[in-house]
């Protein structure tokens, strides 16, 4: 088949995620599973804003979840950015660890979600944090490890130790 083809039998695919029957959009999440595309998530992040069907926000959430290439790092960081989408960041948040994909040169975004939101949020941002395995350059480490260290002070007890977790944690992946 000819990439045009291949084009077109895609761009059918996505009209399926516009369909107002829900059993045909959850379908099509489905199908992205195994045909979709890096480009295919800012459409998604967008339906699972936009959707208030809890079964296709879990259909959408559990794709992410599942996500492999690392192209799409980009695109779920820059939905996590974007504050039209900050109902959804809990969620956003949470499929960076779950995923498994390397978010270490985003350290700075997920510590400034650590110590700027509510503890369901810094929670998932820790989590993506403690999961980190790629070495990370001293310096980083060490202006994160600075910006935890002056907003200890003033968090909750709840995040407090979340943060000095982290701050623990940190020089394990510096070199």
């Amino acid at each position: 088949m000819s990439s045009e083809h291949l084009h077109d039998d895609h761009k059918n695919i996505l009209k399926g995620l516009e369909s107002a029957d829900s059993l045909k959009v959850i379908d099509t999440i489905e199908e992205l599973r195994n045909s979709g595309r890096a480009s295919d998530i800012p459409l998604l992040v967008e339906l699972l804003h936009l959707t208030q069907n809890p079964e296709i926000k879990s259909k959408i959430t559990g794709l992410f979840a599942n996500l492999k290439e690392s192209d799409t790092i980009p695109l779920i960081i820059g939905a996590i950015q974007n504050q039209k989408y900050a109902p959804e960041l809990k969620e956003l948040v949470a499929c960076c660890w779950e995923n498994g994909l390397d978010y270490s040169n985003y350290l700075s975004l997920f510590v400034g979600l650590l110590i700027d939101n509510e503890f369901a949020i810094a929670f998932e941002a820790y989590t993506v944090i403690m999961n980190l395995e790629t070495r990370i350059d001293h310096k980083i480490i060490d202006q994160e490890i600075d910006l935890l260290e002056r907003a200890l002070s003033s968090a909750p007890e709840q995040k407090r130790q979340l943060m000095l977790d982290v701050i623990d944690f940190l020089p394990s992946i510096g070199f």
